[in-house]
């Protein structure tokens, strides 16, 4: 997952995710899925982007944030919910309505609160017996929070399929590198860049989990109904700060200080991406050609 989209030296943007067996790039006016089917093909997909994620909104700070968050969730359910479609060689493609991907969005993003944000209240509560301050246990449910995450990510990496996505992300990063360096979209050219990117989604995570240790450690945890709507209610305002950190990361990469702030996202990767094949750096190569086309012809590209 990618919120702020990579720039290369032409200043044209591009981000993406891996999804299953494939990537997905995102260019100016266009997302681009590519998938390897079972029987070895590359199938690609274009789609043109929603006017509403791209409006005058998308330039005011804050408010952009909340805008990315929801394209991205928006674009990568719909690019999942296709690759699914792709990988498994279904008998007869069919496109999900907005309602149904409106709702694969709302339960996804009710488990995460649950996993990510309710149930570190829940296991904090002891802590707020010590010491006479709120602080001690907002600080204790972050830490608590962040262990989670950690566990989830190592988890779901010994699954079969979820480390070949690892792969595939490793392949979409390594492709964005080469993009951005000017070298020829080739397996042998691409090979030699990281599997992990300083603006990788990896590193919005991480961020809003320490964004929001800073900030609920300042909310007071009584009663216990504004204890658990503080986290639901903040959590946009957490996402759109983490969204401008990392987007001034990104503007200022060459800078030392930014570096080392960016360093830890940098070692999450290491769980997060795996070295791919010829064959999975071959779909994002088609992925990214496919969005670069679609932004110089100025229309979609027909799958």
């Amino acid at each position: 997952m990618c919120l702020v989209r990579y720039m290369s030296k032409s200043q044209t943007t591009y981000g993406g995710q891996a999804v299953l067996e494939g990537v997905m790039i995102r260019g100016e006016r266009n997302v681009t899925v590519s998938v390897r089917t079972p029987s070895g093909q590359i199938r690609t997909r274009n789609k043109p982007i929603n006017n509403a994620f791209t409006g005058r909104f998308r330039r005011m700070p804050l408010i952009r944030g909340v805008l990315a968050l929801s394209e991205t969730l928006y674009l990568g359910m719909d690019s999942l919910a296709y690759s699914a479609s792709i990988a498994t060689e279904e008998e007869e493609e069919q496109e999900l309505s907005k309602w149904s991907i409106g709702s694969m969005i709302t339960f996804s993003v009710a488990i995460a609160i649950g996993l990510f944000f309710l149930l570190p209240v829940i296991a904090s509560k002891p802590f707020e017996a010590v010491g006479e301050s709120h602080i001690i246990s907002n600080v204790a449910e972050g830490l608590i929070r962040l262990t989670i995450f950690f566990i989830y990510i190592v988890s779901i990496g010994f699954m079969s399929d979820i480390r070949r996505v690892y792969m595939y992300h490793g392949a979409e990063h390594m492709t964005v590198h080469a993009r951005e360096m000017g070298d020829p979209l080739i397996p042998s050219a691409i090979r030699k860049y990281p599997t992990a990117h300083p603006r990788c989604g990896t590193a919005f995570l991480l961020t809003v989990m320490l964004v929001a240790i800073l900030i609920f450690s300042l909310i007071p945890r009584d009663p216990l109904w504004w204890l658990i709507t503080s986290r639901i209610i903040f959590l946009p305002l957490i996402a759109s700060f983490s969204y401008e950190i990392i987007r001034a990361s990104g503007q200022y990469a060459d800078n030392i200080a930014v570096r080392l702030i960016t360093l830890p996202s940098i070692w999450l990767q290491a769980l997060t991406t795996k070295q791919p094949d010829d064959s999975q750096i071959e779909v994002a190569i088609a992925a990214m050609t496919g969005a670069i086309e679609a932004d110089a012809e100025g229309a979609p590209l027909k799958p």
